[in-house]
C-alpha cells in the first residue's frame, strides 16, 4: 500500500485527534469524516479488536510509516529488554526524520521525511538520505551547509518555541544537534496506548 498523501484533516477527524498537530479544520468538525459523521460520534462501541486496530492505524498515521515498517519496528523492539509497547514507541521517536521534525528543522515529520530524502541532512559528518535511520545515542545531526539558507528550514526555526526535548541537544549556530539518548516513555508527549498495539500484534 502506498504511502498516504490525502486530506490530513480527514485522517485526524476519523481518530478524533489532531495527531499532525494544529489543525483549525479539525477543531471546526472535531466528528468522523462522511455524510453520517455527527451521528457517527455517538454510534454504538467499538469492539476491542476495533480498539486496538485503530490504535495501530493512528500511530502508523501519526509517524508516517507504512505497515510493513510499522510491523519491522515492531519485531525489533519485542526483541529488547523492557516493555514491548514502550521500545516501539522509543525506536519510533529515534528515527532521523521524526527527529529532524523534534528539532523544528521541518513544520511537519512529512516535511522533515522530504528534507532527509533531498539531502539536506548529515548524520555524524556524512549526508544520510534514509528517513527511517534509527539514530543511536551520540549520534549528530545536521543540516547539510549548502541547504542552512533554504527558507522552510529557516521559517520553521524561526518558528518554534525555545523549549527543547530532553534526550536531543541543540546548537542553533551550528544548526546541527546531539542525540543523546533515547527517550524515555514519560517525556514522549504523543497520547498513545501502546498496550493496545502490543494486544493486537499479539494474536497474530
Amino acid at each position: 500500500m502506498a504511502r498516504y498523501t490525502g486530506p490530513k484533516t480527514k485522517i485526524a477527524r476519523k481518530f478524533g485527534e489532531p495527531i499532525f498537530g494544529m489543525d483549525k479544520n479539525f477543531e471546526r468538525k472535531n466528528y468522523p469524516p462522511g455524510q453520517h459523521g455527527p451521528l457517527r460520534k455517538r454510534r454504538s462501541k467499538v469492539s476491542e479488536y476495533g480498539k486496538q486496530l485503530q490504535e495501530k492505524q493512528k500511530v502508523r498515521y501519526t509517524y508516517g510509516l507504512l505497515e510493513r515498517q510499522f510491523r519491522n519496528l515492531y519485531d525489533k523492539a519485542s526483541h529488547m529488554k523492557g516493555r514491548k509497547g514502550e521500545n516501539l514507541i522509543m525506536l519510533l521517536e529515534s528515527r532521523l526524520d521524526n527527529t529532524v521534525y523534534r528539532l523544528g528543522i521541518a513544520p511537519t515529520r512529512a516535511a522533515a521525511r522530504q528534507l532527509v530524502s533531498h539531502c539536506h541532512i548529515t548524520v555524524n559528518g556524512h549526508v544520510c538520505n534514509i528517513p527511517s535511520l534509527l539514530l543511536t545515542p551520540g549520534s549528530v545531526l545536521s543540516v547539510r551547509e549548502r541547504s542552512k539558507s533554504l527558507e522552510v528550514i529557516k521559517d520553521s526555526l524561526g518558528s518554534i518555541q525555545k523549549s527543547r526535548f530532553s534526550w536531543l541537544e541543540w546548537n542553533s549556530a551550528e544548526m546541527s544537534a546531539k542525540f543523546l539518548n533515547r527517550p524515555d516513555r514519560t517525556e514522549i508527549p504523543e497520547i498513545i496506548n501502546e498496550q493496545l498495539i502490543v494486544e493486537l500484534y499479539s494474536k497474530s
